[in-house]
This record gives C-alpha cells, structure tokens and sequence, in this order.
C-alpha cells in the first residue's frame, strides 16, 4: 500500500483524542522534577491539536529528559547520546508528512550534540525541538553541564565550574536561518502550554528552551524565581503571545516585544536575572530544508528494497565465480 492509500485510509475514521491516549507508563523522574511539567504541557497540545498517534514521533538523546518518548503513547526512537537531531532529520527527511518533537537535555544538546545543534538550527527543518534545561547532568549523578552557573559545585566541578554559563538562547540566535527561539520555565504551566503550542504551530526548526528544575541535584536554584514573580519578565506581542489577565494579576514584569526583531531578541536573550519567557524571534519565512529538496516523494517498498540492496551490494564480497546482482534503484 503506498503512502497516498495509507492517508486515505487513515483519513476514514476521524478520531477524537483524550489525554489518555498518549500517556504511556509512569513516569520514573523525581517528584517535582521539570519534565513532569514538560510532558503535562505536550499531552495537553496533543489531545487539543488532536494529534494521531500513529503519526507523531518523539526522539531524543540520552539523559533524564530524554525518557520521554517512553512515556508518550506514538512512535518513538531513544536514541544515543547527542544524536537526537539527526535521527529527527533523517525521520523528517523520510516522511515529512509525520509531526516529530525532539526532546534533549542541556548536557546532551549543548556539549556532545552541540554540533548538530548548529546545523538543526541552520537546517530549518520542520521539528520541534524542546531543550530541557536542568543545568546539572542529573542521570549520571551531578557533574556540571555547559549551561551550569559559574561556581556550580558538583561531582566534576567540588571547587565550583570555573566558566560561565552557555546561553542556549544567544548561541542559537547567533546560527543562520534560525527562525523560532523561545523560553519557558517549568513552574508556570500556562506560559509553558503557550509556548509549546506557538513552536508546535511554527512551520521551520522551533527551539525552545525550558528552564527546569531539579530537586534531587540543584533543589534551590530556581527558588527565587518561583517565589518572586519580578523575577520573571514575560513578553507581550500580538505577534508573539498575549498575557492572559490572571497571569497580567501575578506577573507584572512584562515588556512588549516584537520577534521579528532579531536584534532586540538577542539582547533580551543576555538577561539572566529576569527570566524572560515568551517568543523571542520568529521569521516564518526561512525555507525548511525538506522542502528545498524535495523530501518525502512516494517510494514503493520495491523502490527501497532495491534501494537498500544496492547500498550493501557496494560492501558485500561475493563468492568467487559469482556477480553481484544488477540492481536498479
């Protein structure tokens, strides 16, 4: 059955999604741990976006967060430390017709993955790509990320990391052909939907970083922030998001910003202290690489058997006296 049928058939019972549909196990992260928040928030997009299981995959990488797609009720692929963009793009590549989110972790992402993070970025293909940003390398036990603050103490660093943090925000927002950078933080669930859903409805690579805790590793980093409402600074746009007025009643601190404009994007991007949260750019006009070549054209399984065939034709040693097959991909 080629891809043309499968959609049709599929297209003949519309469905309608509960919550339950997508969830898939009990979570194994730490009680109040940020990815617990992060995958409340993606449940909720699924069921209100009405996402068909059999059409969704979720890939990441190696970490705490990148569990994630045993716990999500659609395809998935864990993949191996670093390399959940590729995978993602290769996916895409293959079968664009497929929603596919990424989740990684600030070790995973930013410091063996830092490469294809550069390139994801430059690519424009259409993923969504949530960070989840601890600071710590909490499944192996605390040893300091690329996005630790300077003098986290940690099994690495007992004296205190003696560099300063990595901004996921400005790195990205320094690569060509970005196209959607935001943040969240884990504690305010409104904002963290919000988010989510403009990068799941952006058409290009959407980057979101989530500032998350960790109770078991880092228990009080963020406790300031989530006690002091003034040290959040929300952005307010009719092209980006618009403040709800029961969180205008909690958070105050807010400024009107444009994401078209890169250049304050990036300037906001260097805050620290606030935390800003909201869409910082978004250019909707990037061409996603997929579409520049052309991805996904029908392959019949014919079409692919020959095409695998041919490839390992090319490093098969045959007997002595015999000829590979003639093959045409």
């Amino acid at each position: 059955m080629n891809m043309a049928a499968t959609e049709c058939l599929l297209q003949m019972f519309e469905e309608k999604h509960e919550l339950e549909d997508y969830q898939s196990g009990v979570p194994r992260w730490c009680t109040g741990c940020g990815d617990n928040a992060i995958l409340t928030a993606v449940q909720r997009l699924c069921r209100n976006e009405d996402l068909r299981p059999e059409k969704t995959v979720f890939v990441s990488g190696i970490g705490c967060s990148s569990r994630f797609p045993h716990y999500m009720k659609t395809y998935g692929f864990h993949g191996i430390h670093g390399r959940a963009l590729p995978i993602a793009e290769g996916i895409k590549m293959a079968r664009p017709d497929l929603t596919v989110f990424v989740n990684t972790g600030d070790g995973d992402c930013c410091s063996i993955g830092a490469a294809h993070w550069i390139h994801a970025i430059r690519y424009n293909m259409n993923l969504t790509v949530l960070l989840h940003d601890n600071q710590i390398y909490g499944l192996t036990k605390m040893q300091a990320s690329p996005t630790s603050p300077l003098g986290t103490k940690s099994n690495t660093t007992p004296k205190g990391s003696y560099l300063d943090a990595l901004n996921p925000l400005t790195v990205t927002l320094g690569v060509q052909n970005v196209s959607f950078v935001a943040q969240a933080v884990d504690w305010i669930p409104e904002s963290l939907y919000d988010v989510i859903s403009a990068a799941y409805h952006h058409k290009g690579l959407s980057f979101v970083r989530i500032v998350q805790r960790c109770p078991e590793w880092l228990p009080k980093m963020h406790d300031t922030a989530m006690h002091d409402p003034a040290r959040v600074l929300l952005l307010n746009h009719e092209r980006g998001l618009r403040v709800s007025p029961a969180m205008s009643k909690i958070y105050k601190n807010q400024v009107t910003h444009d994401p078209l404009n890169i250049d304050r994007a990036r300037e906001i991007a260097s805050s620290i202290d606030p935390i800003p949260v909201g869409i910082l750019y978004r250019n909707p006009d990037v061409p996603c690489y997929e579409e520049v070549r052309h991805a996904g054209s029908v392959r019949t399984t014919e079409m692919i058997s020959k095409g695998l065939g041919a490839e390992l034709d090319k490093v098969t040693v045959w007997p002595q006296g015999s000829e590979a097959p003639l093959r045409t991909a």
